[in-house]
């Protein structure tokens, strides 16, 4: 695949800046199907190379890019989505900022890593139902939690009747998330056991001890089925378990630390799965007893046990067949 045009697009609420690169030419356009359809008619009446030597990138905005990737999806175009941190680091120091020129900045570092840079692949229907009902569960769940802490505090505190209704109404308010919060874990359920392919890969990797359903359900989720990353260390690298060195030349040597660039949900998942793992799996809990033993540190000993979670993970699901305590048979 040759490139031989970019086009950068950058996604506001209501309208997105386009700038086709080698023709230094900018358009805005309006966020919305009929916007969609104008801009694609304008890049094809200002463009002279095939389809297939144009590549569209633009950052990853969540809700406001999703009308746009799956327009260029169904238009067959090839798109790819980007991170702005990694945008804006590439391109160096800038002076003022505007929407045209966030455009013309994405279009420029597109061109210069175009042979670099990977098509996007637009995930299933259920993969992206997935993402939207867990990221609504997560909000869910952070509001029941902030009532229950302020009921708790609240009924510690105030011992006046007239209190009374205040305390009820966050009763109420946590009685109806809890019931939420479980409509939501049904479809979820549902749209799992719905899918054959997502549905295997969902028992394969629940099969091992440590791991969970929610943390079972974000790794299909932002996987997208355990496709878009080739392998477990560059999974680890994407949510923030995987060391890496820090020392240049001779005179700094520093230590070996993990990147704060990561998704933290995940993280945090892991984090729970692995100190989960250490009470039920016996080989894990011997793994990390004999580490703190020898005096090693006691987070890099649950980092490692992160680790060796998302490798068996991955091998499970490459392999097809569920985890097996091979421990358990050991004389």
């Amino acid at each position: 695949m040759k490139i031989n045009e970019t086009i950068g697009i950058d996604i506001s609420k209501k309208t997105f800046d386009v700038f086709i690169h080698t023709r230094q030419l900018s358009g805005v356009f309006e966020n919305s199907q009929k916007g969609f359809v104008a801009m694609y008619a304008w890049y094809r009446a200002n463009c002279s190379f095939p389809e297939k030597e144009v590549l569209f990138a633009f950052e990853h905005t969540g809700l406001y890019s999703e009308g746009l990737s799956d327009f260029l999806s169904k238009k067959r175009a090839l798109f790819t989505m980007v991170s702005g941190l990694e945008i804006k680091r590439s391109l160096g120091m800038a002076r003022g900022k505007s929407d045209s020129k966030d455009a013309m900045s994405i279009a420029k570092y597109a061109f210069r890593r175009r042979e670099e840079l990977e098509p996007s692949q637009l995930p299933s229907k259920n993969i992206r139902s997935l993402r939207k009902l867990l990221s609504l569960r997560e909000r869910m769940v952070k509001q029941r939690a902030g009532y229950k802490a302020s009921v708790k505090e609240q009924k510690r505190v105030l011992k006046h009747k007239e209190d009374k209704i205040l305390i009820q109404t966050q009763l109420q308010l946590i009685n109806d998330l809890n019931k939420y919060i479980l409509n939501i874990e049904k479809e979820l359920g549902l749209i799992i056991s719905s899918d054959r392919t997502l549905d295997k890969i969902y028992k394969l990797v629940t099969s091992i001890k440590g791991v969970g359903k929610q943390t079972a359900l974000f790794l299909i989720a932002y996987t997208d089925g355990f496709t878009k990353f080739k392998n477990a260390r560059k999974f680890a690298s994407y949510c923030g378990t995987a060391p890496f060195p820090n020392q240049s030349g001779t005179s700094m040597r520093g230590k070996t630390k993990v990147s704060h660039l990561a998704n933290k949900k995940i993280k945090s998942l892991l984090d729970m799965c692995a100190k989960s793992a250490i009470q039920s799996s016996s080989e894990l809990k011997t793994y990390y007893q004999r580490r703190v033993e020898m005096g090693k540190n006691k987070m890099s000993t649950i980092n490692i046990i992160r680790n060796k979670l998302l490798a068996r993970i991955f091998a499970v699901v490459n392999r097809g067949t569920p985890y097996v305590d091979t421990m358990k048979f050991a004389a």
